[in-house]
């Protein structure tokens, strides 16, 4: 009766019904396919039977902790005589840079550490990868952008015109600096840039300590600008012209490992493998901008 009175209703709760059901169904393979693969696949590659550990910086670095985790967990497995850090980002936070930073340089004073440089390992990507024993880049690969930036959009002239005027109480004259809904003050200008020129300070000071370089000559190469792999490699920034396999084979020799090489990767957790088969399964979906894409980081 409701199908005769209400046809299009029923047909809109027919669709529904429908659609729910298909995305329970494709959730619980995406589960079951986590489980399976998590349990064979990635237990596999992940197993102690390789001796080159591979660690993947892969997009901005927003976060250090996978990264760090897979480095001491290498560290510990005895069976593993080299580390190879595959970079292709290009760049991100300061903090998580420098602790990728600390924890490669504490790594390769007990086993080899090579950098591996894809499409692009400029700014952060840059900072960690200096902080091996040798990086190998590819010709076109764009690098360096050593530097800091800071910056945001000033909003006040837009909130004027629609008549919204912000009201602020704060403990201390620059609690509330670099608000969009004002002018910067030339006092605040200025420890802005203070900031911008300590931080730039640690990053010249810390990418020439790891690279056996004097500081005023990596200076005058710091100044923001990216170069190619070749071009990186004619101003020693980076030490070969190469692949990954490069990589791999130049690890291996500097650990001195005889036979075979074999690579192992970290292994995924199932929540980690879950969203990635999620992703690939919705991936052609415009669920909503990733938050990669909605900041400009502070290395860039």
């Amino acid at each position: 009766m409701f199908a005769r009175r209400h046809p299009f209703l029923f047909f809109l709760c027919v669709i529904c019904a429908c659609f729910t059901l298909g995305l329970a169904a494709v959730s619980g393979i995406a589960v079951l396919g986590a489980f399976a693969v998590n349990s064979k696949i990635s237990g596999a590659i992940a197993s102690s039977r390789g001796n080159i550990g591979v660690v993947e910086v892969t997009g901005p670095i927003l976060s250090s902790k996978k990264i760090v985790e897979d480095l001491k967990g290498f560290m510990d497995d005895d069976a593993i005589k080299a580390i190879i850090l595959r970079v292709d980002s290009p760049g991100g936070g300061i903090g998580p840079s420098q602790e990728i930073y600390r924890e490669l340089m504490k790594t390769r004073d007990a086993k080899t550490v090579i950098a591996s440089m894809g499409s692009v390992a400029a700014s952060g990507g840059y900072y960690i990868a200096c902080a091996t024993q040798g990086i190998v880049a590819n010709a076109g690969t764009i690098t360096g952008s050593i530097g800091v930036i800071m910056e945001y959009a000033n909003i006040e002239q837009i909130a004027k015109k629609i008549g919204i005027s912000p009201v602020v109480i704060k403990s201390g004259e620059y609690k509330d600096m670099g608000s969009p809904m004002r002018e910067l003050k030339d006092s605040e200008k200025q420890l802005f840039q203070n900031l911008v020129d300590e931080l730039h300070a640690q990053f010249v000071s810390d990418a020439a300590h790891a690279r056996n370089m004097e500081t005023d000559v990596m200076a005058k190469l710091a100044d923001g600008r990216v170069y190619t792999g070749q071009t990186a490699m004619k101003l020693k920034l980076v030490d070969r012209i190469g692949n990954m396999d490069d990589a791999v084979q130049w690890a291996g020799q500097m650990a001195g490992i005889e036979g075979e090489l074999t690579l192992v990767y970290p292994k995924d957790d199932k929540i980690t493998l879950f969203r990635k088969l999620t992703e690939t399964l919705f991936q052609d979906v415009n669920l909503g901008s990733k938050l990669s894409e909605q900041f400009r980081y502070v290395f860039n």
